[in-house]
Order: structure tokens, then C-alpha cells, then sequence
């Protein structure tokens, strides 16, 4: 119904946002990511909306990317997962170190979420793997290297990342690892053993 409100912040609560727009304030449960990007009290702000209706009442949720709604619409469509909790699940991480944890399967890094437990994050990494496209996964600079989603979508580099996150490496240290040492046509195994 909505697709974005553009406005003035009102008010930042703990997981509330209020927008003003032309006298008339939008209360909307945001991310700690969207609530972080949001400028102080007084100045405008345009937030992506999606509006949900069920029988108990009308919830209306915020976003500061479009890219963000729409990990949320893909987060609400798997199994167990209501609104509120891909809310909690979209600012326990940035959303390019979420997008890679569930192309990744990595488990530990999804079940950091508040709320979320190792079966639920298996859930969620098994019903998105194979609706994420190369376009969902964002450019990632990485120590002066970007990874973008052309190189995440090789099956080598996702090996690569995935063995390194075995080992102990979190997300973000096995892309940067990957990214420093990344070769055309190199195999995973090889890339590892360069780390």
C-alpha cells in the first residue's frame, strides 16, 4: 500500500521510528540498522514501508534501503518467521554480512540474532540460498579490494569463504582473506592454502 514516506524524524525510540509527513506521524518498528542511519530529530528522511495487516491489528515497518525491505520480504516468507523477528534478524548485522552468512550457510553468524537458534538459522540459509541472485549481494570493499557479486557468485569463492568460516573466520575476515588473494581460475582449495 505504501511504498515510502518521505518526512521529518520526529521520533527514534528503541525500535520505533516516527515520521512527520505533512502533519501526520507514521509510527514504524525499524532495525537498529535503519534507526542508526536515521538523521537527528528535526531533519528529512525518506523510509522504504511495507504495511502489515492481520486479524489482531496493522503494523507498519520502516526501512532505510530498498535493498533492506526486501531482505525483510524475503526473511518474513521463510517458515517461523514473523515480521518482528526479521526485524531483530536485519539489525543484528550488516545486511551485506547477513546476505553473505545465508549464501553461505553460515549458521553461527544467523543464530547471533536475538531470537534466533541454529535450527531456525539452518531454516533461513536453506529456504533463501536459492532465491539470493548475484544482484543481492552487495559490493563489499574489503581492504582496497571490492568483491563484487560477480566474484561472489563463483562457485570457488563461495567454497573459499565457506572452508575459511569452518575454520574460525568470521564472514567478513574470510571475504577480505579471499578477496587479497583471489586469482582467475583459481580453485578453492588453492585459495585457501594461499591465505
Amino acid at each position: 500500500m505504501f511504498a515510502y514516506l518521505d518526512g521529518i524524524v520526529a521520533e527514534k525510540g528503541l525500535n520505533e521510528l516516527v515520521l512527520d509527513v505533512h502533519g501526520v506521524g507514521y509510527s514504524m518498528t525499524c532495525s537498529a540498522t535503519t534507526l542508526a542511519a536515521a538523521p537527528a530529530n528535526g531533519e528529512k528522511m525518506k523510509v522504504y514501508t511495507y504495511l502489515s495487516v492481520k486479524e489482531d491489528g496493522v503494523d507498519l515497518f520502516g526501512f532505510a534501503t530498498r535493498e533492506e525491505k526486501r531482505m525483510f520480504q524475503r526473511l518474513t516468507g521463510v517458515s517461523g518467521i514473523g515480521p518482528k523477528s526479521a526485524v531483530s534478524i536485519l539489525g543484528s548485522m550488516p545486511l551485506r554480512d547477513l546476505t553473505l552468512a545465508i549464501v553461505t550457510g553460515d549458521t553461527t553468524a544467523l543464530s547471533r540474532a536475538p531470537g534466533v537458534g541454529k535450527k531456525t538459522a539452518q531454516r533461513i540459509s536453506l529456504e533463501l540460498k536459492e532465491t539470493l541472485s548475484k544482484e543481492d549481494i552487495p559490493s563489499m570493499p574489503v581492504g582496497g579490494n571490492v568483491i563484487t557479486a560477480a566474484d561472489m557468485a563463483e562457485d570457488a569463492v563461495t567454497e573459499a569463504i565457506a572452508a575459511l568460516q569452518a575454520l574460525g573466520y568470521t564472514a567478513s575476515e574470510a571475504t577480505g582473506a579471499v578477496a587479497k588473494i583471489k586469482k582467475p581460475g583459481a580453485h578453492a582449495d588453492e585459495m585457501i592454502k594461499l591465505d
